[in-house]
């Protein structure tokens, strides 16, 4: 019997019990299509997270309290400086060379009111050149100014997520919000930007630094320093002076490390990718787990398909069939079991993708890697899981078969 014979045999018996095989087939198909659309989420999402990331500027420098140790890991040493002060933007600014702006800031959590509607949300203190520095406008009224900053004044703008939570039916600007329970004057909004990584830039109030440390949480310090260069090419130059004017702030010895970071967009784009990789794989590891439990599915079918054609192996053999012939049949079953599931699997996997892209907020990247990937892991599976039943198939004695009932 030829392989081609034993393809139609492999075929003529699932056809025969169409509503078993599909019920069989089902693990190989949510596992197939849980790990396309996974992977796609995942990618796609990447990739939206690291657009945005370059949409603020390639020329950016992030400095953050803490010493970064291996692995992207910030710890805080003992006995040394661990908080930014302003002083610390202050003497960036008047002493690093290619600095063309300078914005501190101040980041919090806090409970926003307006009326009867209450909202949790990031509170930033900065200077007035956020926007400029960030490359964010204000899509509505206005930026604080300097006046403003100095004065640590009662104003603010707002995310597009909170005036959905607060004004779902108004427009903000000039309106009176409490902000960690003190009255502030909404004098703009901010563009929309979209989540990037695990920070949501709609999703803030920003508000002078002055009022933020003086009137709201009564506090000297900074938790981020944003420097923008004038040029990309001045980058690694001013990175250096950054450094050197922050250790003479202070006071380090030469044989003490940096007590702060210094991450440029490249730094923050390359630790994304890497996490961002390492949920993509753990979630299509977990997705996977299905394929393995549809393949235990499939040889526990495939055992019973033995145990009800026991008859019809003995006839086959009687009539001259060899072991691996008949090892062959139910091989070549198992293996197109989990084909054709793998085959619906990817239809779902890329019908469940359009249909996020469609209705969600995401929009996955389908790749054809991911596709090839799970469909060989699925024959791959069938073939494995198959080996056993085709083997006890093979293996069965021809007088036995013969007299099964």
């Amino acid at each position: 019997m030829g392989l081609q014979e034993s393809f139609l045999a492999a075929l003529g018996a699932l056809l025969a019990n169409k509503l078993r095989s599909l019920l069989t087939m089902l693990g190989i198909i949510i596992g197939v299509a849980a790990v396309i659309t996974m992977i796609a989420i995942g990618e796609g999402s990447q990739k939206a997270v690291v657009d945005r990331i370059q949409a603020l500027g390639s020329n950016l420098l992030f400095i953050s309290p803490g010493a970064q140790r291996s692995g992207g890991i910030v710890v805080i040493q003992f006995g040394t400086s661990v908080r930014m002060k302003n002083s610390d933007a202050e003497a960036i600014g008047r002493g690093a060379e290619g600095v063309e702006a300078i914005v501190p800031e101040l980041s919090r959590q806090a409970q926003l009111k307006y009326e009867n509607r209450n909202w949790y949300s990031r509170v930033v203190g900065t200077a007035s050149d956020y926007g400029y520095v960030r490359n964010t406008s204000a899509v509505a009224g206005r930026y604080f100014t300097k006046a403003e900053e100095h004065g640590a004044a009662k104003v603010c703008l707002v995310g597009s997520t909170v005036v959905e939570n607060l004004f779902p039916a108004g427009d903000p600007l000039g309106r009176e919000i409490r902000i960690a329970g003190q009255s502030f004057r909404v004098i703009g909004v901010l563009e929309t930007k979209g989540q990037t990584g695990f920070q949501n830039p709609d999703d803030q109030v920003i508000v002078p630094l002055s009022t933020a440390q003086r009137r709201l949480f009564g506090v000297d310090y900074l938790s981020q320093i944003t420097a923008k260069i004038q040029d990309e090419k001045m980058m690694d130059v001013a990175l250096y002076d950054i450094e050197r004017v922050l250790r003479r702030e202070h006071r380090l010895r030469q044989d003490q490390d940096n007590d702060f970071t210094i991450r440029n967009q490249a730094d923050l784009i390359s630790t994304f990718q890497e996490t961002q990789e390492t949920f993509t794989f753990l979630l299509a590891g977990i997705a996977a787990v299905s394929l393995l439990v549809g393949g235990i599915g499939i040889m526990n079918i495939m055992i019973v398909s033995v145990t009800e054609r026991t008859r019809e192996i003995g006839v086959r053999k009687a009539v001259g069939a060899r072991k691996q012939d008949i090892m062959w049949q139910f091989l070549i079953e198992a293996v197109v079991m989990s084909a054709a599931g793998g085959c619906i699997g990817i239809g779902a996997g890329v019908l469940a993708s359009y249909l996020i892209t469609t209705y969600g907020n995401l929009s996955p990247i389908i790749s054809l890697n991911s596709i090839l990937l799970s469909f060989a892991f699925a024959s791959l599976v069938g073939t494995f899981f198959g080996i056993y039943p085709a083997w006890k198939a093979a293996e069965s004695d021809v007088i036995d078969a013969l007299r099964y009932e």
